[in-house]
């Protein structure tokens, strides 16, 4: 009984000092001169990715609604422990950086949800509209190869740099992909698809690849 209790009590000591962990945020910068990505210890979303281009797609999410209050904010990619912001070029980051990251310090703070949770199923099937990469069925071999290619090599370094590469197609050798959040749009981009990713299917897929694009 005791060895019960003590088990019990240390069991509720850690979730409590889990509970007590304090939320932070800090900045990155990414190989976009217009997107910040403000990263979290704590988890926002339980989908991999959400992105937002005006205050009435972010209906669904709270912070997304405030962060397009800013008027120089453009576009809103949020993902599982980080929130990338693009803005239009009429401030320097320099001058709003860290009211932006105050902003998503002081919501995650107040314990409200990044997404309604009664809205979720209906991001995930306009995502599924979107790209193919999320559920990958009736594809061909070489598909599927080139999805596992980009999933294992390619997309956490994406992630990393605050966006998202999801497979649309492949014909006639070439490979298109969309390229969400801070990809999106960057002026590194493209270079990125031709020396980096072009150059790993290449590599992986030889004769099969001839090139990549965004759509």
């Amino acid at each position: 009984m005791n060895l019960l209790c003590n088990a019990q009590s240390i069991q509720y000591l850690y979730k409590m000092e889990i509970e007590r962990v304090p939320v932070s945020v800090y900045t990155e910068m990414t190989p976009n001169p217009a997107v910040m990505k403000f990263v979290s210890n704590k988890r926002m979303i339980e989908l991999e990715h959400v992105e937002y281009h005006n205050i009435e797609e972010a209906s669904n999410s709270p912070l997304a609604k405030k962060l397009f209050h800013f008027p120089f904010v453009k576009e809103v990619f949020i993902s599982s422990n980080f929130v990338a912001v693009q803005k239009y070029n009429v401030v320097e980051w320099e001058t709003v950086t860290q009211e932006i990251r105050q902003l998503v310090l002081d919501f995650l703070q107040s314990g409200q949800p990044v997404m309604e949770s009664n809205q979720l199923h209906e991001v995930e099937k306009s995502s599924d509209k979107i790209t193919t990469e999320e559920n990958p069925t009736g594809l061909s071999e070489i598909e599927e190869r080139i999805v596992d290619l980009l999933e294992e090599y390619v997309k956490p370094a994406v992630q990393q740099d605050g966006g998202n590469i999801s497979f649309v197609s492949y014909e006639n050798k070439v490979v298109k992909v969309q390229l969400q959040g801070a990809c999106s749009g960057c002026p590194s981009s493209t270079l990125t698809l031709q020396s980096g990713i072009k150059s790993i299917l290449q590599r992986m897929l030889p004769t099969l690849i001839e090139d990549v694009v965004p759509v």
